[in-house]
């Protein structure tokens, strides 16, 4: 049977999506620079980080503020401007009483304007925008209409800005990805290249190609990954963060892949090597990170995990040269054991694919009821196609060995019956 294998290429690309997701909650740096406030849906300026919040918490707590003015619309009156701090370095801007935002330096560099330039026309821009949300609220009809649509155009508002934001790393990432691509696919064709003239061991060039392959997809991943917005302290703390669920979720996909590269490395079976796992037996096709192909001998592909490979029992079929077969031989009583011995064993050691040394060997293994069991042995190249074809071949002569001598084969379908006479008296 054959497992359900993902395209490595694809594998990756899913590993980064997913680190990807679970490094989210952590701001990028296109995060940490601009964020909108918005009343109804609206946008009325843009604001960065202060001491205490990022841009994005800022601006919404700005926008809770404009909400709450809004619960009393009689009280609201003209946007004042104080100056606020150890020497009044900023600006804060309120309402009705209810401080709405501080216009500190740092925004004022940002907007690329002075700090009281700045400070004028955001009250200026809250003044108006506090007007049109009171006319728009003006009856109980308006108030729910007005809020319906200021949630849906928000909503819509940061969807657009946020995919302003998200496509062009996630294009950037991924041109990342595709050069990285190009170039782990031109080191595996050096790697194999090389190998070709220099040295002719598949398993050692199975080894280097795989792990050079996925060592320059490894540094893709890192790369495409700050392209996206992550930067490497962000990712390691991500991965240090996270190293516990990840642990749990890609147990198993660790332990394969630590598993292969100590298969790679150990060397206990090579490719083309006729092996058993378990219940399963053929020749080893490939040896993966992950998995081990094996094609058995009726033609059907079957991947081996590594850890299953690594920690279960396995028969290397084809770690001799030579492998010793045995026939096993049925005969009657009535025989010349030492004479017949004689014949079987030169008849096997005649048959064409039997080595020569070690020499063949006849043993009787067993007193049968009504039959001797006899063991012929051989040797024979340790390959199943060549063991399976010597052993028949053997048979054969045996066959023609023993009816030659006049040695009759037992019959299973013939019965012995005892004829009881009764006494004449």
């Amino acid at each position: 049977m054959t497992s359900l294998r993902l395209h490595p290429r694809l594998s990756l690309l899913m590993a980064f999506i997913t680190l990807t997701l679970l490094l989210a909650p952590f701001p990028l740096p296109a995060q940490e620079g601009l964020a909108t406030v918005r009343l109804d849906g609206r946008t009325l300026f843009r604001l960065g980080p202060n001491a205490e919040l990022e841009a994005r918490p800022r601006a919404r707590q700005v926008e809770r503020q404009l909400a709450a003015v809004l619960e009393t619309p009689q009280g609201i009156n003209r946007a004042r401007i104080e100056p606020v701090g150890e020497s009044g370095e900023a600006r804060q801007i309120s309402v009705a009483g209810r401080p709405l935002v501080v216009v500190t330096p740092a925004d004022a560099e940002a907007n690329g304007q002075r700090l009281d330039v700045l400070a004028r026309d955001w009250a200026t821009l809250i003044d108006q925008a506090l007007a049109t949300a009171v006319d728009r609220r003006d009856s109980d009809r308006g108030r729910f209409v007005t809020s319906v649509q200021a949630s849906v155009e928000t909503a819509f508002a940061r969807l657009l800005e946020s995919a302003i934001s998200i496509i062009p790393r996630i294009l950037a990432a991924l041109l990342v990805l595709l050069l990285f691509w190009g170039l782990a696919t031109g080191v595996r064709a050096l790697t194999r290249a090389i190998f070709a003239r220099v040295v002719k061991d598949r398993t050692v060039e199975n080894l280097v190609r795989q792990v050079s392959y996925y060592t320059v997809w490894l540094l893709g991943l890192i790369v495409a990954a700050s392209a996206f917005g992550l930067e490497p302290s962000t990712l390691a703390t991500g991965l240090g963060l996270t190293s516990l669920a990840l642990g749990f979720a890609l147990k198993d996909i660790l332990s394969n892949f630590v598993s292969g590269l100590l298969i790679l490395t150990l060397r206990p079976f090579q490719l083309g090597d006729q092996i058993i796992i378990g219940e399963t037996e053929g020749s080893v096709e490939r040896i993966e990170l992950r998995a081990t192909q094996i094609r058995t001998y009726d033609g059907r592909r079957v991947l081996v995990p590594n850890a299953e490979t690594f920690t279960s029992r396995v028969t290397n079929n084809a770690a001799a040269p030579v492998r010793r077969g045995k026939v096993v031989c049925r005969l009657n009583y009535g025989i010349d054991i030492d004479a017949i011995s004689a014949v079987m064993r030169e008849a096997a050691q005649a048959t064409p694919g039997v080595l020569a040394e070690p020499p063949s060997s006849v043993r009787l293994s067993d007193l049968g009821q009504s039959e001797l069991v006899f063991d012929v042995q051989f040797w024979c190249d340790s390959r199943r196609s060549d063991f399976v074809a010597t052993a028949s071949e053997v048979r054969k002569s045996l066959v023609a060995a023993l009816r030659t001598a006049g040695v009759g084969l037992p019959d299973q379908a013939r019965q012995h019956l005892v004829v009881h006479r009764p006494d004449n008296t």
